[in-house]
């Protein structure tokens, strides 16, 4: 049975204030390589700097690790991005008060993905993966293979 190859990128950033904004612009070029849809395009930047910022500054572990971005496009109508990073610790949605000025980048998250959720890294790996994922209202085009 033949499956259609996955289009993956996967890059690694650090642990800094600047980092959210350097994934939305990576994000940004590969969603117009891969023809993502605006609407899907600008819903995936605004969930990926939630899950990015939440590394930054909620991830429990070492300052110079790592965090890693990986962006799939296992078929021309999903798309999925995942964020890893050193803390083992999962996160759990907080449900934020009206007067609170954070705490709902979770919630943003399950409002707007088709479906997310996280998990320890595989074996030989320290710290968890966040992902979600976009069902897209037509599907991308991902650039002709080579070779």
């Amino acid at each position: 049975m033949l499956t259609q190859p996955v289009d993956v990128v996967e890059w690694m950033l650090p642990r800094h204030p600047r980092t959210p904004g350097r994934a939305r612009a990576r994000l940004l070029r590969q969603a117009f390589e891969w023809q993502v849809p605006d609407e899907s395009t600008e819903i995936a930047l605004l969930l990926l700097s939630e899950l990015v910022t939440n590394a930054c500054h909620h991830a429990r572990g070492p300052r110079d690790r790592r965090i890693g971005v990986r962006l799939l496009l296992p078929t021309r109508s999903v798309l999925r991005v995942e964020v890893s990073d050193a803390s083992p610790d999962l996160p759990v949605p907080s449900h934020a008060a009206p007067e609170d000025e954070s705490g709902r980048g979770l919630e943003l998250v399950a409002a707007l993905a088709t479906s997310w959720g996280a998990h320890p890294r595989g074996e030989g790996y320290i710290g968890k993966t966040v992902w979600f994922t976009l069902d897209l209202p037509s599907p991308a085009c991902p650039p002709a293979r080579t070779g």
